[in-house]
């Protein structure tokens, strides 16, 4: 199949072991089903924005032409540091676009990555956010009614713990199991201070704290990688190896790995042998 690449769809099944489909174009690939098999990605050298679908000669922002990433709001700074969010300042690229999407719930968690980490997503991306980060496990901690008053609450608790995932360590195994209630209760009285200011100026529901269950995943892995090596498409178009497993948004291969996420809007050539 033939076709430009997308990040991987996922969900957990009943064992909690993440699912994975690679969408090629309007085609998908099932993978879990192909560990332990060769397969092959073959980098074409077209890259098609994910949003206009024009021939760009270089991907922005995980898969957009150069003017879409300078218009999206989707491509905006304030993505990667939602505490800058200025949609209330009128300066919005997409008013409506910020409304649908920084203007709805969202979560703040802890997660099990390479390590204890704080995060944010949106509440409709719980696991998926939390899958495509590598994390065993996961555990939202507080509900907020802003994109921007999650980023907030999250710089204060990234003070305290990490808020990136070391992806290398992320790929040479799984941590041991981290008590994630018992961090959120050391933790939260941290960053007491700046939740009533939320409050004050957001009104009392702008934060509502959690009660709930820790999520545990596991990932379809035959064998982890004991040194890591990443492929790179514009390095190299051919990535090529027995597929050992599938962790974040990374394909771990006998001889390296690919994060798919990054390559977003390239055309390969998949094939299965």
């Amino acid at each position: 199949m033939i076709g430009t690449l997308q990040k991987m769809r996922t969900h957990l099944d009943e064992n909690q072991v993440a699912q994975y489909v690679l969408p090629v174009g309007e085609q998908e690939l099932n993978l879990n089903e192909l560990i332990g098999k060769k397969l092959e990605l073959s980098y074409t050298g077209n890259i098609y924005c994910s949003s206009c679908g024009a021939k760009t000669k270089k991907s922005y922002s995980q898969g957009h032409c150069f003017v879409c990433m300078r218009k999206l709001a989707s491509c905006d700074m304030c993505i990667m540091k939602p505490e800058t969010c200025h949609y209330e300042q009128g300066t919005c690229r997409e008013p409506k676009w910020g409304e649908e999407n920084c203007y709805a719930p969202h979560y703040v968690y802890l997660s099990n990555t390479s390590g204890l980490k704080v995060g944010i997503t949106r509440h409709t991306q719980v696991p998926t956010r939390w899958i495509d980060q590598g994390a065993t496990q996961g555990l939202t901690i507080l509900k907020v009614e802003s994109r921007h008053i999650s980023g907030r609450v999250e710089v204060e608790l990234a003070k305290h713990i990490a808020d990136k995932t070391q992806w290398q360590a992320m790929l040479k195994g799984h941590n041991d199991d981290i008590d994630l209630k018992a961090k959120a209760d050391e933790l939260l009285p941290t960053v007491e201070q700046v939740i009533n200011e939320i409050c004050m100026e957001k009104g009392e529901y702008a934060i509502e704290r959690l009660d709930a269950d820790i999520q545990k995943i596991d990932y379809p892995i035959e064998e982890f990688p004991t040194k890591v090596k990443s492929f790179n498409f514009d390095k190299d178009p051919l990535v090529s190896g027995i597929l050992k497993g599938i962790k974040g948004q990374y394909l771990i291969f006998d001889n390296g790995v690919i994060n798919i996420r990054k390559f977003g809007a390239y055309e390969v050539m998949v094939e299965v042998e």
